[in-house]
C-alpha cells in the first residue's frame, strides 16, 4: 500500500476539466510549473484519447486517469490493461461494480504495467460527492444514510484489493476507522472559502479536508475558473498548510 507524500503541493490534485488540449495548455501555462499532480477526466479523455495523458506525462505531470470503469468484471480487467500501458499514476471504478469487478479491474492493471514500472494506483468511486442522501434513496433505491453506504462500499473496496476510495472528505474519518489509515482517501468536493459550490453538496474547505484526514484532494473550477490561476493555488496551498499535515 502506497503512502501519501507529505508536501501538500504533491497531495492537491487539480482536475482538468476541458475539452481540448489547446485549453490544457493554457491553463497550464497560467500556473506556471507550481502543478505537479493533474486529473483527466472523461471529456478531455474522450475529447483528445491517450494522447493528452502522453502530453502531461511528458511534462513531468502525475495523472490521474478518472474514467470511473462500471462493467462486467472481463470488461473492466481488459479495460484495465489497456489503461497501465498509458503511463498514468491513478485509475479508478466505481465501487458499485462490486468486489468480483474491482479484483478484475485490479488485476487487469496489474497485468498491463510494463515491467519495472509501478503499478498505478486503484481506487474506487464510493459515493459522487454531488449525490445526497435524498437522491441515494428515492432515485438510486439505496437504503440508510449516505455514510453508512460509502463505509459499506470501502469495505467492499479493501476486500477487493484496491489502494483506497474516493468520497467526501466529510466522510474520511469514518473511512480511515474502517479501513484503517494506510487506507488512501482521494477528496473531490473540495472549495475554498468564499467560492461557490457548484453542483457539488457534501464538501469542505482544503485545511479542513486535510485535518479530517485526506490524503489527497482533487480541486477543479476554484483553480481553473479563477480570474488568476496561479494565485488560486497558492492561497489554497496556504490554507492547506495551515492545517500543519
Amino acid at each position: 500500500m502506497q503512502s501519501q507524500p507529505t508536501d501538500v503541493r504533491e497531495r492537491m490534485i487539480v482536475a482538468l476539466d476541458f475539452s481540448t488540449k489547446k485549453e490544457v495548455e493554457q491553463c497550464l501555462q497560467r500556473l506556471d510549473g507550481r502543478v505537479r499532480y493533474v486529473k483527466v477526466g472523461m471529456e478531455l479523455a474522450y475529447a483528445e484519447g491517450p494522447a493528452i495523458v502522453h502530453f502531461l506525462k511528458e511534462k513531468g505531470l502525475k495523472v490521474f486517469l478518472d474514467l470511473k470503469v462500471h462493467d462486467i468484471p472481463n470488461t473492466a480487467k481488459g479495460a484495465m490493461r489497456s489503461l497501465a500501458r498509458h503511463g498514468v499514476d491513478m485509475v479508478n471504478v466505481h465501487a458499485a461494480g462490486g468486489t468480483q469487478m474491482m479484483a478484475a479491474a485490479r488485476e487487469g492493471l496489474e497485468q498491463g504495467t510494463p515491467a519495472g514500472a509501478a503499478r498505478p494506483l486503484l481506487i474506487a468511486v464510493t459515493m459522487l460527492t454531488s449525490t445526497g442522501k435524498t437522491t441515494m434513496n428515492q432515485e438510486l433505491a439505496i437504503p440508510g444514510n449516505v455514510e453508512d453506504v460509502v463505509v459499506h462500499y470501502t469495505m467492499m473496496t479493501k476486500q477487493a484489493g484496491l489502494d483506497g476510495v474516493v468520497a467526501s472528505p466529510l466522510e474520511v474519518p469514518v473511512i480511515k476507522q474502517a479501513a484503517g489509515s494506510s487506507f488512501l482517501t482521494v477528496t473531490p468536493g473540495i472549495r475554498p472559502l468564499g467560492s461557490d459550490k457548484g453542483d457539488q453538496t457534501r464538501i469542505t474547505t482544503p485545511e479542513k479536508a486535510f485535518q479530517l484526514g485526506s490524503d489527497y484532494l482533487v480541486i477543479g473550477r476554484a483553480i481553473t475558473g479563477a480570474p488568476d490561476p496561479a494565485e488560486a493555488w497558492e492561497k489554497i496551498v496556504q490554507e492547506a498548510e495551515a492545517a500543519r499535515i
